[in-house]
């Protein structure tokens, strides 16, 4: 029996979903799960836009794991996956403005509203060590 070709896409998709799901992020599906939390969120949010790139792996989403080894984190943990949840990536994104669609990216919201934001290229030419760095140089200062 062969594997269907979307059967195949999920399956080599599930390890990079199961990098952000097994630290603690939850993922939103649908436009509809983003609208019910990203606005309304209190306190501080961190939304991980995934990707099947390079960069995601290589250092956008070892970077989040280790930022998440600090002692200071933010409140909620959210990931929608660029190329995959189209609706709910693009109304995730109407919450980043002004920043141009970019995945891998990383936003930090406070209240519902962006207060950090990490663009691809902010992604791709670092390494996963600077991102965490980053991150919780933010998580310290926004998330208390």
């Amino acid at each position: 029996m062969s594997m269907s070709f979307n059967q195949y896409m999920k399956d080599s998709i599930q390890p990079m979903r199961d990098d952000l799901t097994s630290i603690g992020f939850k993922e939103l599906l649908t436009p509809e799960e983003v609208e019910a939390v990203l606005p309304d969120s209190k306190g501080t949010t961190l939304v991980v836009v995934n990707s099947v790139c390079g960069c995601a792996a290589g250092q956008c989403r070892p970077g989040v794991a280790q930022a998440l080894q600090n002692e200071i984190l933010p409140d909620h943990l959210y990931t929608v996956f660029a190329g995959q949840e189209k609706e709910a990536t693009a109304k995730a994104r109407e919450y980043f403005a002004p920043y141009p669609p970019s995945s891998p990216s990383i936003a930090l919201m406070k209240d519902g509203e962006l207060v950090h934001f990490i663009e691809r290229h902010g992604v791709e030419d670092r390494s996963a060590a600077e991102i965490a760095a980053e991150l919780k140089d933010v998580f310290n200062r926004l998330c208390q």
